[in-house]
């Protein structure tokens, strides 16, 4: 069953149009990746689904409901969480206070502490630097904090986009390997990522982006051992 359907979506920066016709499905349970060049439309279609861009053309459906003019907060309490390019994160607050933004939405405090608890399962760094400025913390640690944030409202759907950005490897390794043991747990995963073969490895399925354009899809394993999309996206 199709938790998020994108059915000819079209977005515009004014006269420029960014997406064309889009029509993508992400079911529940899988993890899709987006993949595609710079400039491709990734995180414009990203921005989209979360409601921070409108569409000039098309629907987005979620969990059964037309979401296309709702607001990007109220898309936050029907189950939908991003983690942004570039993090996002609050600076000058602390992890703790950055993950109880994430929560923001919320009053289960009984719900808001088993969800602390798991995101610091997830990311123990982030429970040993809970008093910890988020500005002060590497770029792997952000990362970390960015997702254990969106993980704090509950999502159905996950939205990722870009997380291995300016990653050292190894935390890219353990970014990856969360984000599969998070899909594991029961969270639907959209990922848009430039490194195409880490995405195309973790994905059930993929889409292949050029210039707002899906030109190609498939599973993810199977777009990996595609020769022309080894060619583009993978080096070889």
């Amino acid at each position: 069953m199709a938790l998020l359907e994108l059915d000819d979506v079209s977005v515009h920066y004014g006269r420029i149009q960014a997406i064309h016709n889009m029509s993508i499905h992400v079911d529940e349970g899988e993890i899709v990746s987006l993949i595609g060049a710079n400039g491709a439309g990734k995180t414009t279609t990203m921005r989209s689904i979360a409601g921070l861009l409108s569409l000039s053309g098309g629907s987005i459906t979620f969990d059964g409901e037309d979401i296309s003019k709702t607001k990007a907060h109220l898309r936050v309490v029907k189950g939908m969480s991003l983690t942004p390019e570039g993090r996002g994160i609050f600076p000058s607050l602390t992890v703790m206070e950055n993950l109880d933004m994430g929560a923001y939405t919320r009053s289960d405090k009984a719900g808001m502490a088993e969800d602390l608890d798991r995101v610091f399962d997830l990311f123990p760094r982030l429970k040993e630097r809970q008093k910890q400025s988020g500005g002060t913390m590497s770029g792997g640690e952000q990362q970390m904090l960015a997702i254990g944030r969106a993980l704090m409202a509950r999502p159905k759907l996950l939205l990722l986009d870009e997380p291995s950005m300016g990653l050292a490897p190894q935390f890219i390794r353990q970014i990856f390997s969360i984000v599969k043991q998070v899909n594991q747990q029961g969270t639907t995963v959209l990922l848009v990522e430039q490194n195409a073969n880490q995405a195309l490895k973790l994905a059930h399925r993929a889409y292949i982006l050029e210039t707002g354009r899906i030109t190609r899809e498939g599973p993810g394993r199977e777009l990996a051992s595609d020769d022309a999309v080894r060619a583009a996206y993978l080096g070889a």
